[in-house]
Parts: C-alpha cells; sequence; structure tokens
C-alpha cells in the first residue's frame, strides 16, 4: 500500500509538472516580447533550402511551405512605403511576429531607409522586380531577367550586409508566372514565391472585407502563406483585426528564411511540403499513370520468313515468284512507330453507324466504282432525256389534244444492292 501511494504522487506529480509547463508556454512565448504579455509572437523558424524546393505556394504550384496545422506565414509585397510600411512594422514588432517582405527595387531605391529597418527587425527580406510590370508572362526573357537582376541589386544597395541579409526569395509580380522566368530564378537558386490564400487587399475594397477574406480562405484551407501587401492604407486597418482573430482562434505565426552554410535546412519529408499530405486512410483518386512502352534499342526488326507463315515444303512451289526470291535473304523491318495502331479520326463513328447508312454508303461506293464510265454517262444522259421528255409531255397533250397520245415510257425500276455487286 505504501509502494503504490508513493508511485501514485509520484506520478501525480509529473502530470502537474506537465500541465504548467504546457498553461506555461504562451507566458514564455509572450515573455520574449516585453512589454505585451499577450502578444501572439512567431512560434518558430523555419529553414528552407531553395534549390530543393524551387516552387512554392498552392495558388499556383503543388509544393508550398512544410507547416503544420494552424501555421501561417506572414508575406508583404510591394514596399517599403514609408507612409503605410512603417505602420505595419510597428504593429508587427509589437505583436513579435516575423514576416517575409518582398521588396520592389525602385522603392528600395526611394527608400532604402525602410529597407534597412525591415532588416533591423529581424524580418526576411526578398525581391519582386524592379518596377512591379504586370508582364512577367509574356516579356522577353532578357526584360524579365533586368527587371529581376535591377530588384536584386538595388535592395541590396540598401543593406549593410546583403551578401547575409538578402534572401534569394524572389515573388513575381501580380503571380504572372512563365516558365521560362521560373527556369532562369530556379537556375539561380531563387526560389520563387506563390501564395496559398490572398486577402485581395489590392482591390479597391472596404478594410473588414479585407479582414473577412484573409480569415475565411485561411479557415478554409487551415494553414499556408497569406499573401498582403504593406502599400495600401486598407491593410493597415485591416491587420489588428487579422492579428486578433489570429490569437482567438489558436494560430501560430512562423518565420521562413533561407538556409546558409552555418543554418541548415530544416529537416522534412516530401509528403510534408504538400498543403494537405494523403493519408492511409484515404484511398487514391488516381491510378498511377501506365508507363509507355519501351521499344528495342534497334533501329530494324528481323522480317518474317517462310517458317514463320507455316508454309510446308511441298506447298512453296504454289508462293508467287517474288516471295520464292526474297526467302532466302535476311531482310529487316523498320521499328514500328506509336501511332501505328493509332484509330484515324472519324473510323469509330464508321463502325458505330447504323444498317441503312452502311447500306447506302456501299451503294454509293459500288455505283462509283463502276468500270464502265462510259455507260454510267450514256445512262445519265439518257436520263436526263427521259426527265425533259416527262416534263414536256403535258404540255404536248394540251396542244395536240387530237391527235394519237404519245406511248406511254415504262416506270423506272429500283436499284438494288444486289444486282450492283453482281455487276461488280
Amino acid at each position: 500500500m505504501i509502494g503504490s501511494g508513493v508511485v501514485f504522487r509520484t506520478r501525480s506529480w509529473i502530470v502537474l509538472g506537465l500541465a504548467m509547463l504546457t498553461v506555461g508556454a504562451p507566458a514564455a512565448l509572450a515573455a520574449d516580447c516585453p512589454g505585451h504579455p499577450d502578444a501572439l509572437g512567431t512560434s518558430r523558424t523555419l529553414v528552407v533550402d531553395p534549390r530543393e524546393h524551387p516552387l512554392i505556394g498552392t495558388m499556383q504550384y503543388r509544393e508550398t511551405l512544410p507547416l503544420k496545422d494552424h501555421e501561417v506565414v506572414l508575406t508583404f509585397d510591394d514596399g517599403p512605403l514609408p507612409k503605410y510600411s512603417n505602420q505595419i512594422l510597428k504593429m508587427l514588432d509589437d505583436e513579435c511576429i516575423k514576416a517575409t517582405f518582398f521588396i520592389i527595387g525602385s522603392q528600395a531605391k526611394a527608400n532604402p531607409d525602410g529597407v534597412r529597418k525591415l532588416v533591423a527587425a529581424g524580418h526576411t527580406v526578398g525581391t519582386h522586380s524592379m518596377n512591379h510590370p504586370l508582364t512577367f508572362d509574356r516579356m522577353p526573357i532578357e526584360k524579365a531577367e533586368a527587371e529581376i537582376n535591377g530588384g536584386i541589386a538595388w535592395t541590396s544597395a540598401a543593406m549593410t550586409d546583403p551578401s547575409k541579409q538578402l534572401a534569394p526569395f524572389f515573388r513575381i509580380p501580380g503571380l504572372m508566372r512563365a516558365e521560362g522566368v521560373e527556369n532562369h530564378l530556379i537556375s539561380r537558386g531563387i526560389q520563387v514565391w506563390s501564395a496559398d490564400f490572398p486577402a485581395d487587399d489590392w482591390r479597391h475594397v472596404p478594410s473588414d472585407r479585407v479582414y473577412q477574406l484573409a480569415m475565411q480562405r485561411l479557415e478554409a484551407k487551415g494553414k499556408g502563406i497569406l499573401l498582403l501587401h504593406d502599400i495600401q492604407a486598407r491593410t493597415v486597418a485591416a491587420l489588428p483585426k487579422i492579428i486578433r482573430d489570429l490569437k482567438a482562434r489558436g494560430y501560430r505565426i512562423v518565420h521562413v528564411v533561407p538556409a546558409t552554410a552555418d543554418r541548415p535546412a530544416t529537416p522534412t519529408t516530401q509528403v510534408e511540403w504538400l498543403l494537405h499530405p494523403p493519408t492511409e486512410t484515404t484511398p487514391i483518386a488516381r491510378w498511377p499513370r501506365v508507363p509507355g512502352f519501351v521499344f528495342t534499342e534497334t533501329r530494324t526488326l528481323p522480317a518474317p520468313s517462310l517458317a514463320d507463315l507455316n508454309a510446308q515444303t511441298e506447298h512453296r512451289p504454289l508462293l508467287p515468284r517474288k516471295t520464292m526470291a526474297l526467302a532466302n535473304v535476311a531482310a529487316t523491318l523498320p521499328v514500328p512507330g506509336r501511332d501505328l495502331f493509332a484509330i484515324p479520326e472519324g473510323s469509330v463513328e464508321v463502325l458505330q453507324s447504323t444498317t441503312l447508312s452502311r447500306r447506302a454508303a456501299t451503294r454509293l461506293a459500288m455505283a462509283a466504282s463502276t468500270p464502265r464510265a462510259d455507260k454510267g454517262k450514256a445512262a445519265r444522259s439518257h436520263g436526263h432525256r427521259t426527265a425533259h421528255a416527262a416534263s414536256a409531255a403535258p404540255k404536248a397533250a394540251s396542244k395536240h389534244a387530237a391527235q394519237a397520245p404519245a406511248p406511254k415510257s415504262p416506270a423506272p425500276r429500283p436499284t438494288r444492292v444486289a444486282s450492283l455487286k453482281k455487276r461488280a
């Protein structure tokens, strides 16, 4: 009894200690944000290698960041613009939130101090082209490269140590993606960011609508990358409400940084980069694609011989002379093409046509292939003369009623398919 009581008390202390740790977790997180005990804070830092996963954001790509349920990454485009960017920066600092900013080169050129403030606050800084053209999906790759390089150059110029502070992250303006641009960025080790859901704060909508769209779409996804803009007054007005609801609904902020030689990427599995990874209890919606046939490496195949035709020796004299001449020649045949067994367009409709249409088609084909072309012409001319005489008969009868009646022409007999077959 004494021993069991000690074990029970020990287990109670362990459970109580775990409960205290669980309750104290938010307090510890809030302690990292002096003066703001109820701050949302940043739950963790995610280190990513742009070369391993170069395209992220399910609005356009298959993969997204490897986030857990109720984890959010805040991103802001088009800044810095002091009038609004400084207000957003103050809100994030008050809540100890770390976000990712995609800077326009012309904005960095006009306001380099705004870029330095982002770096000093510990946010991740990527780039967003030089002039934000909405033609990346159709501009020449040389012009796109100049836009990319201009944004990187002017954003780097605003930093004291761009090699350590500028992230190899790029978001295409307007999300106007193009394969050539993506391949160019990937070849340079730059990660292309799309998003998982926007708040439509670039549209002329009220700030309440921005807040509603952000939370509705986040609730629908459960996690992901939120796209906002730090150059809009409506975003400034909506952000406090968004942060308030993130705290109330149990969401956590994740800060994303690039991997370096001193900071390896966070270990993840391939399936974690999917927004909603499949589980073993969920059946696969589509079966794996059947692989294509693999043809032989040789360019030609051996031709069939007489032995392949099961031709007996006593029957070989009956074969054509040409076949006998080629019997002992080691001929070869080309490898069949992939479209050898393809059904031509319209063949299925012909095979599935009705019996009546097949009979009509056979009748027309046989009539067209009659060898006696001259006889056909004579028959057609005779038919025209007969039709003309028949049309003129009523007029002649009315004009010459006293005369003897004209002889009646025999009624035309119907043409049958069987008779056509016999003639052919």
